[in-house]
């Protein structure tokens, strides 16, 4: 199934587009890559969520609208560091562990450095979500 997000960013390209997670007071850059599903994070910024725990490698949110997925891979083979959708349950999914490839999960973008530890410590974090202008 093929979801559009009422409020797709408006932007020709997400390409490179650099955005900054500061949670609980640190601040992690990331680079995003350019599909229609990362234009449609980039729409929904500057946002403030809580990222829950969920199977002990992963920290994710629920964006109030489901992000655009009409030009995405079947799935991706997530690393520590990606910035993830899961079209599925439409949640946005940041690894700090290795996982299995798994279908529908969609690439955003993916860490600088420096997230791993931060990411993979126990309970709920507060973040907030911004474009680096």
């Amino acid at each position: 199934m093929t979801i559009t997000a009422p409020s797709q960013a408006q932007q020709a390209s997400a390409e490179g587009v650099r955005v900054r997670f500061t949670i609980e007071g640190k601040a992690l850059n990331a680079t995003l890559e350019d599909n229609s599903a990362s234009r449609s994070f980039l729409a929904m910024l500057p946002v403030e969520v809580t990222l829950e725990d969920y199977a002990s490698n992963e920290k994710i949110f629920y964006p109030t609208e489901k992000l655009s997925t009409t030009d995405v891979p079947d799935g991706v083979d997530p690393e520590p560091g990606d910035i993830t959708y899961y079209a599925p349950w439409g949640d946005v999914a940041l690894f700090y562990r290795d996982f299995r490839y798994s279908t529908g999960l969609v690439r955003l973008g993916r860490f600088d450095e420096g997230a791993v530890p931060v990411l993979s410590a126990s309970g709920s974090l507060k973040a907030h979500i911004a474009i680096i202008k």
